[in-house]
């Protein structure tokens, strides 16, 4: 059997997936085999380029290679090679604060600036997952119209569309999943460092957050194909600062 190890995926640089002929042919080959057993609808569909890319884009969003598995990478790699069921929704939303905690930073400020750092990373990588996501819709949509507009293909044809948009799906609503973790792991870890260890850098993590969390929300709403206004989320719908509801003493304190 596998240890842990083995079982999470390869990177290479910039955190990206190593080729592997373990963790791209043979793990997802008995996965398909596993996703049948559990009645779930498995495509013998290649993947066209754009589905390609959306797996890879969101991918990142999957994993967090930088910060001691916090989210739980060897579960991730069960899960996208199907060889089990879903496993994020078990997560905790503690575990990138516990992260940070036994974390050996410079200092306290440190964190925050960790925190605004991996905010700030996801939410500059949002926007292009979105558009490939946008684009596998419409690649699935095309699917649709094709088979409908053709009476001679065969059934295991017809199958093999319901099959394959249903696996889209799934993968994007796991990254709708993926993303709401972060956000609400962003949010424990805030309110704790608050508390922990108070820094006004943590008004910055605020602000990013609130940004993040337009993205957030564009993602429940599966609204992946409108247009950004001025590189940021443009839903109308903004996140209230925690800061609106917190005194803010303007006393001034020697630190030395």
């Amino acid at each position: 059997m596998l240890g842990a190890g083995c079982v999470a995926r390869p990177t290479g640089d910039f955190g990206r997936a190593q080729p592997s002929f373990t963790h791209d042919t043979a793990m997802p080959f008995v996965g398909n085999l596993a996703a049948r057993g559990r009645g779930e609808p498995v495509s013998q569909f290649n993947q066209t380029d754009i589905e390609v890319e959306m797996h890879d884009r969101v991918w990142r969003f999957l994993i967090a290679e930088h910060t001691s598995d916090w989210f739980h990478n060897t579960a991730v790699e069960l899960q996208r090679t199907r060889l089990t069921p879903a496993l994020d929704q078990n997560f905790s939303e503690k575990a990138y604060y516990e992260w940070l905690q036994r974390t050996r930073f410079k200092s306290a400020p440190v964190r925050y600036s960790a925190v605004g750092a991996d905010i700030l990373a996801d939410t500059d990588t949002v926007p292009d997952t979105f558009a490939a996501i946008c684009k596998v819709i419409e690649v699935d949509r095309q699917r649709l119209v094709t088979k409908n507009a053709l009476s001679d293909l065969e059934p295991e044809v017809r199958a093999g569309v319901d099959a394959r948009r249903a696996e889209n799906q799934s993968f994007i609503a796991w990254f709708v999943r993926a993303l709401n973790y972060r956000y609400v792991s962003y949010n424990y870890a805030l309110d704790h460092l608050l508390v922990e260890t108070p820094d006004e850098r943590s008004m910055d993590v605020d602000a990013k957050l609130a940004t993040m969390g337009q993205y957030v929300d564009r993602a429940n709403r599966g609204d992946f194909c409108s247009q950004m206004a001025g590189g940021r989320a443009g839903s109308g719908f903004v996140i209230p600062s925690r800061y609106q509801t917190m005194h803010i003493d303007n006393e001034v304190i020697d630190l030395k």
